[in-house]
């Protein structure tokens, strides 16, 4: 007999520990207001684009006025920004190596401008809004006779 009250109240002691951690509902569903204005109405700024600046100079063979074909991609994305820009003019400026003659290398320049002008027309640009200039060798990226300076010489830039 004596186990069967040691079990109970054992038994009791389990049941008042759990009837103490037993969470009740203490809110009067009854009595409680319900809010009924919808929650404010928050206004997204538009997220601007920004710009990441594209290369400006387009390069050439020696002697050539021939697009290569890994400029043709920075023509595309420079075209895609000319026809979203609707107004201004872009000035497409020709150069040439100090090799051959100053009306050679005139035209040269020239030719080069055309090329990446006529390109640019191809994918959609307003002919009006380009302008050709040549400078020929007048005006060079780099100084020097080296292959280097000239090849940088041989070029289109773009403003």
């Amino acid at each position: 007999m004596f186990k069967s009250v040691k079990t109970g109240l054992g038994l009791a002691c389990v049941l008042a520990v759990m009837a103490g951690c037993s969470s009740t509902d203490t809110e009067d569903t009854g009595n409680a207001m319900v809010d009924t204005t919808p929650p404010p109405v928050v206004e997204e700024t538009p997220v601007q684009e920004v710009a990441v600046p594209l290369d400006n100079v387009v390069y050439f063979d020696f002697d050539q006025s021939l697009l290569k074909p890994s400029t043709r991609e920075l023509l595309i994305k420079h075209a895609d920004r000319m026809r979203a820009a609707t107004t201004g003019t872009v000035r497409l400026e020709g150069h040439a190596d100090e090799l051959g003659t100053r009306e050679y290398n005139l035209a040269l320049g020239e030719r080069r401008a055309n090329a990446v002008r006529d390109f640019l027309v191809l994918q959609g640009v307003n002919a009006a809004n380009l302008e050709v200039i040549s400078y020929g060798e007048e005006r060079p990226a780099q100084e020097g006779s080296s292959e280097s300076a000239r090849a940088m010489n041989r070029r289109v830039v773009i403003n």
